[in-house]
């Protein structure tokens, strides 16, 4: 809305031409999202924490878990909120895939708030059942995917394009619909078991928001997408802003969030970005990179995967406890070792991804 208003006045006042720039506005909305994040969130754990809106701590976890009782949860509204309303003052509203991305951030986030009402409500770690949540995940992920399929502007709806090779792409057909629903209710998933311990979850979802903002912006602008012979796709270069916003938002909200955290963002928060990030995948059709940037989500989530089906099969764990992040805080390391070194290879897998661009 700041956008449109201010860049309309750009032929009175030609300094407001620059409003016209992406890479501008990119960064006025990080610091927006930032700032909101960052400053609302004293008053926010004071209001959670009056309602008795806190954290459920399983007995069967980690010992040192137990001092987290009572820190206020569902904080991830604060995140989805700032994130929304940055974008809303300096995003273009006018563009179909700035509508995807907050739909797939108000109903994966929706979706994880009355998981976190149930749990607080019954004082359990129960909160929606199963079926329910991911039934309505992948009815969620579905209408997003068949947006997107049925895209007529989008030349390149049903194909896989494969990182390290110079636009070779599979197409899928229609058979691409359920695979977009892997991808974004996969990611939502996978986030939401990675966030366990203080700032873990948050801080590598800055930074696959970081480099996932970078791929944006190149696949988005022509001239860039020719010189590194990437898939050239009209109209995402705006969601380099949105990309901005998350960025922000996750650093203003890691600032109450790290270790020893004075708030938890709950499924509202993990389910939220972990979806988001997914449908961006999607849209960018940087599916196969999501893996690699995110390669911390999905080890977190194939720890869980191969503990269940050990258990299962033969009686014997293959971790101390899964998701990974908690089989080394049995192991003895402390929790900030565990956070900071997985942001570190969070770091170098963000790298990693983005060689895909020149590795052709």
């Amino acid at each position: 809305m700041l956008y449109n208003l201010l860049y309309a006045l750009h032929d009175v006042y030609s300094p407001f031409n620059v409003f016209r720039y992406i890479t501008f506005r990119t960064a006025i909305a990080s610091v927006t999202a930032l700032l909101i994040s960052f400053l609302i969130a004293p008053w926010l754990i004071k209001r959670l924490r009056k309602f008795s809106l806190v954290q459920h701590v399983r007995d069967d976890g980690p010992q040192t878990h137990l001092n987290k009782l009572g820190t206020p949860t569902m904080g991830g509204i604060l995140v989805l909120l700032s994130i929304i309303l940055s974008v809303f003052m300096w995003g273009d509203l006018g563009n179909k895939y700035i509508w995807v991305l907050l739909t797939a951030t108000f109903g994966f986030g929706g979706i994880g708030l009355v998981d976190d009402y149930l749990k607080v409500k019954r004082q359990s770690a129960r909160g929606l059942s199963g079926w329910s949540k991911f039934g309505a995940q992948i009815t969620l992920a579905l209408v997003l995917g068949m947006v997107l399929y049925y895209n007529p502007q989008d030349p390149y709806a049903s194909k896989l394009s494969i990182p390290f090779f110079k636009k070779w792409l599979i197409d899928m057909g229609w058979f691409y619909i359920p695979f977009s629903i892997l991808v974004i209710v996969g990611s939502s998933n996978a986030v939401n078991l990675t966030d366990g311990i203080d700032g873990l979850a948050i801080g590598l979802v800055a930074i696959a928001t970081l480099a996932n903002g970078a791929l944006v912006y190149i696949s988005g602008h022509s001239g860039f997408a020719q010189y590194l012979q990437v898939l050239y796709l009209p109209g995402i270069g705006e969601i380099t802003v949105f990309c901005g916003a998350m960025f922000g938002a996750a650093l203003g909200f890691l600032w109450y969030n790290s270790y020893p955290a004075e708030i938890f963002m709950g499924d509202v928060g993990s389910l939220g970005l972990g979806g988001t990030l997914g449908t961006l995948a999607v849209i960018t059709k940087h599916e196969l990179v999501l893996a690699v940037v995110g390669g911390i989500f999905v080890i977190e989530t194939f720890s869980v995967i191969l503990q269940v089906v050990s258990y299962k099969f033969t009686g014997k764990r293959i971790f101390k406890m899964a998701p990974l992040h908690h089989h080394f805080e049995l192991k003895g390391w402390p929790e900030p070792k565990v956070i900071i070194r997985f942001w570190i290879i969070g770091i170098i897998l963000a790298l990693l991804s983005l060689t895909t661009l020149k590795l052709r």
